[in-house]
C-alpha cells in the first residue's frame, strides 16, 4: 500500500513537472521534449534528475540584476556602439577592421566593450601558467582578485592560498571568489581557506548551496593591481599540472596588459558584489590607467543564465561565418545546438577548413560519449575530428584563419551557453591568431584522426552508450 502510494505520488509530481517546464519555464523545444520524454518514460530518475538539474525559478532574479547592472554601464558603452554602427571608430589594427560586424555583435548582446591597446601572452601548459600567476602575485601591489570555479584542497591549492595569505598579511586588498559545487566536487573545502581569511584575505562562495547542479560560476580569471589579468580554462588543483589520473592537462589560458583588464575587473566586481553583498565601486585605485603598448584587441565577453541570449554562442558564430581559411576549435565537450551544427557544416562545405579537437578518454562518461557522437554528426559534411592522445584537453578555444578567435572557461555544450556563468577574451589579431594556429596544428601530431570508415565501425555497445547520452544530453 504504502508502496503504491509513493508510486502514485511520484507520478503526480512528474505531471506537475511537465506542466512546468511546458507552460512556465519557456525552455527551447529540444530542452521540452528531453525533459518529458525523461518524466514519463523514467519516472523516479526523472523526479530526482529535476530537481537537481531542472529547477529554473531563479532566473527571473538573475534578469532583474542584470538588468540593474546594465543600466549602470549602459553609457559607457553607448559612444563606442554608436561609432562602431556609424563605421567612424577607429579600431587599432586590421583584423579588427576585418572583424567589425564580430566586434558590433558582441558589444550589443552583451556589452563587451572593446579595447584595442593589449598585449595577449599564450599559455598553453599548466605550470607555465601557474609560474606566471604566482609571478604576478608576488609582485602585486596593492590587490589581488581571484574567481575560480575550482580551488582544490591540494598541493596547488593550498600553495596558491598560502601565497594569497602573505601578501594579505602585507596589508595588500586579497579577494578569492570560487564556486560551492565546483570546490566541492573537487576536492576543496570551506575549512581550506583560514590562513587566507586569518590573514585578512576575504573569500567569496558563490551559490552555496550545492544541490543545485545549474547556474554554477564557470569563469576563471585573476586580476593583479588591474594592470594583469588572466583568463582561460585552468582551475587551481593539482590535475591542472597534469598530476592527476588523467595525465598531462592540456588547457589554454591567456595572460592581458592593457585596457581589457578594466573588464576583466569589471567581471570580477559584478561577480563579487552578487555573491557577498559588499558593494565594490568604480574606484580609481582599482580601474589603473595601464600603459597601453599594445596593439591587440580584445573584448570580453559573459554569457549566463543572466543573460537573455547567449553572446558566447553567438560569438563563435559569427567567427564561424566570417572564416575565408580555416576553422580550428578545442573543446572538452561538444554538445552543441543546431545552430553551431549547422555553422561548422556551412563553413566545411563551403571550402573552409574544419577542425575539431576533442579527448580520447572521458572525466565524465556520459558527456564523453554525446561528444563523440555530436562530432562525429559532422564528418559527412567534410569537419575533420580529432582525439587528442597525449593526455586530457580542457582547452575552450577557436582559432579562425590565425586571426581572430577566442580563449575562456566556455565549453561547446548547452551547458555553457545556458547554464553556467562564463567568460571569454575574444581577440582580434595575426600575431595571436597565428601562435594559436600553430599550437593547434602542434597538437595534432599527438592526435588521432576520426574517419567516417573508422566511426562506422564502433562497437554496438558504444553505440548504445552514444544514444543513451545523447538522450540526456539536452537536459538543464
Amino acid at each position: 500500500m504504502d508502496g503504491s502510494f509513493t508510486v502514485s505520488i511520484i507520478y503526480i509530481l512528474n505531471i506537475f513537472f511537465a506542466i512546468v517546464v511546458i507552460f512556465f519555464e519557456r525552455r527551447n523545444p529540444t530542452t521540452t521534449l528531453g525533459w518529458l520524454t525523461v518524466l514519463f518514460f523514467l519516472p523516479l530518475i526523472g523526479f530526482v534528475l529535476y530537481l537537481f538539474l531542472g529547477q529554473n525559478y531563479t532566473r527571473q532574479r538573475l534578469f532583474t540584476l542584470k538588468e540593474k547592472d546594465d543600466a549602470i554601464l549602459k553609457s559607457i558603452f553607448e559612444e563606442q556602439h554608436r561609432g562602431l554602427l556609424e563605421g567612424q571608430y577607429r579600431l587599432s589594427n586590421p583584423e579588427a577592421e576585418q572583424y567589425r560586424d564580430v566586434i558590433l555583435a558582441l558589444l550589443q548582446n552583451s556589452h563587451a566593450f572593446l579595447t584595442g591597446d593589449n598585449q595577449v601572452e599564450l599559455y598553453t601548459d599548466g605550470k607555465e601558467k601557474f609560474e606566471a600567476l604566482f609571478a604576478a602575485i608576488r609582485n602585486a601591489r596593492h590587490h589581488i582578485h581571484l574567481e575560480y570555479f575550482i580551488v582544490n584542497n591540494d598541493e596547488l591549492g593550498r600553495e596558491v592560498v598560502h601565497a594569497l595569505a602573505v601578501r594579505a598579511k602585507e596589508g595588500l586588498r586579497v579577494r578569492l571568489l570560487f564556486d560551492a559545487l565546483g570546490t566541492r566536487a573537487g576536492k576543496g573545502s570551506r575549512g581550506a581557506f583560514h590562513e587566507l581569511t586569518d590573514a585578512g584575505g576575504q573569500i567569496g562562495v558563490f551559490s552555496p548551496s550545492i544541490y543545485r547542479v545549474n547556474y554554477r560560476n564557470h569563469r576563471k580569471i585573476a586580476v593583479i593591481d588591474g594592470k594583469i589579468g588572466f583568463i582561460g580554462g585552468f582551475n587551481i588543483g593539482d590535475e591542472y599540472l597534469g598530476s592527476g589520473p588523467l595525465g598531462y592537462w592540456r588547457d589554454t589560458a591567456v595572460k592581458i596588459t592593457g585596457q581589457a583588464v578594466k573588464m576583466l575587473q569589471l567581471r570580477f566586481f559584478l561577480d563579487w558584489n552578487f555573491t557577498t553583498h559588499e558593494y565594490l565601486g568604480a574606484d580609481p585605485v582599482y580601474f589603473p590607467e595601464p600603459a597601453g603598448d599594445g596593439a591587440t584587441a580584445v573584448q570580453i565577453v559573459s554569457g549566463g543564465p543572466d543573460t537573455r541570449r547567449s553572446p558566447i554562442k553567438e560569438g563563435y558564430i559569427k567567427l564561424i561565418n566570417a572564416a575565408r581559411d580555416s576553422v580550428y576549435l578545442q573543446t572538452p565537450y561538444f554538445i552543441p545546438d543546431d545552430s553551431i551544427s549547422d555553422a561548422l557544416r556551412l563553413a566545411a562545405l563551403s571550402g573552409v577548413d574544419v577542425r575539431l579537437m576533442i579527448p580520447c578518454k572521458p572525466d565524465h562518461p556520459f558527456v564523453y560519449w554525446a561528444t563523440l557522437s555530436f562530432a562525429a554528426d559532422l564528418l559527412d559534411s567534410g569537419v575533420r575530428v580529432y582525439t587528442y592522445d597525449n593526455g586530457f584537453i580542457h582547452a575552450k578555444t577557436i582559432v579562425v584563419d590565425g586571426k581572430a578567435g577566442s580563449v575562456g572557461s566556455a565549453n561547446w555544450d548547452v551547458r555553457s551557453f545556458r547554464l553556467n556563468f562564463e567568460a571569454n577574451a575574444f581577440f582580434y589579431d595575426a600575431t595571436v591568431g597565428a601562435e594559436m594556429k600553430k599550437r593547434f596544428l602542434q597538437d595534432l601530431a599527438l592526435s588521432t584522426e576520426i574517419t567516417q570508415e573508422q566511426y562506422d565501425e564502433r562497437s554496438h555497445w558504444i553505440r548504445i552508450k552514444e544514444s543513451i547520452s545523447r538522450l540526456f544530453s539536452p537536459l538543464g
